[in-house]
């Protein structure tokens, strides 16, 4: 596979930055630290400012007011982030050529349809029914299910199972171990024994979503599991049967949420972070990690659970108070009904 190259000239325009004369190649990108003189970098966080000056980047992305720091090319944008960000869809490994490639050793069903220009790795199975647009790419070792449909320029990492009848919109990634569709948590006791509720609902997920190596989503008990477009799931999160997550919303790793859950459009939910079944979270909330949302956020804000670290000598005394509040607030209410009565009927 070739390594894309661009000059600065060509990168300036590209990701929008002010316009520049030069023919010098860049090949990749780097940190300020790392970065060769074939290679570009950029500034996000004004602490690593001091780095500018030594850095052998070819090209650095930055703001207006760093520009004379930079030793080599100065790229000027109005967020290097959001520049960097577009230059890593420049230099990531792309798709072969466009023509389909199915490789001898996958089992693809003949009653399947597929598009034009998919690539179907070894040993990856593709159940009766599924419907695969164009530029779609499964990986080695995928298992698709039965009445399945994946949009347009979808890419399926290898090792990705997909349970029948799961629906995946365009532009999404499934990373490696993600597991949609399985049977959610449902289960009724008949008398000290466990009967099993059979899960018949399934997975919708929509366009440019994101789904981290690991993560399992569960499909819905009646109605379907829903993802909203534009949705970012880290690895190893655990989505419920049911759960419903809005537009835009971005959950880090180990989160665990709960059947019937409903997220809003653009929160972002750290990692760690746990949240109780059947309830809501309102559009534009952020919650902190290792946060145990146990009821319903009706208006969005910044919302923490827990103690931060501490050293464990300091930790072992404050959780003795803490076992200690209920007792500590009904003497606090004794001593005010003390001086309530010693104080009623004196003059002011």
């Amino acid at each position: 596979m070739d390594t894309p190259a661009f000059t600065v000239s060509e990168l300036a325009r590209l990701l929008g930055a002010e316009a520049v004369v030069s023919d010098r190649l860049i090949e990749g990108i780097g940190t300020l630290q790392s970065a060769t003189g074939s290679q570009l970098s950029f500034l996000h966080n004004a602490r690593y400012q001091s780095q500018l000056p030594a850095s052998r980047a070819g090209a650095v992305l930055v703001r207006a007011e760093h520009r004379d720091a930079v030793a080599s090319v100065a790229l000027v944008v109005a967020d290097p982030y959001i520049a960097y960000a577009r230059a890593t869809a420049l230099f990531c490994e792309q798709p072969g050529a466009d023509v389909t490639s199915i490789s001898p050793a996958a089992e693809v069903s003949a009653s399947a349809r597929l598009g034009k220009n998919v690539t179907i790795g070894a040993n990856a199975v593709i159940g009766d029914d599924v419907s695969i647009a164009s530029g779609v790419t499964i990986g080695a070792n995928s298992v698709i299910g039965s009445g399945c449909s994946i949009g347009e320029n979808t890419r399926i990492a290898a090792n990705v199972t997909l349970y029948n009848r799961v629906r995946i919109g365009a532009l999404c990634i499934i990373h490696s171990s993600a597991v949609i569709g399985a049977d959610g948590f449902g289960f009724a006791n008949d008398g000290g024994k466990w009967l099993k509720i059979h899960q018949l609902g399934s997975v919708r997920i929509g366009d440019r979503v994101e789904v981290g190596a690991g993560t399992t989503i569960d499909r819905g008990a009646l109605d379907d599991t829903v993802i909203g477009d534009g949705v970012i799931l880290d690895n190893q999160i655990q989505v419920g049967h049911n759960v419903n997550i809005d537009d835009n919303t971005a959950i880090a790793a180990c989160t665990a949420i709960a059947g019937s859950a409903r997220i809003g459009k653009n929160c972002t939910i750290a990692g760690g972070v746990g949240i109780a079944g059947h309830l809501t979270i309102a559009a534009g909330t952020h919650v902190t990690a290792m946060t145990m949302v146990s009821k319903s956020i009706l208006q969005p804000g910044v919302f923490s659970s827990g103690t931060v670290m501490e050293p464990n000598r300091q930790w072992k005394r404050n959780v003795v108070r803490f076992r200690q509040l209920d007792e500590l607030s009904r003497r606090v209410k004794c001593l005010e009904n003390i001086v309530k009565q010693h104080t009623e009927g004196q003059p002011e």
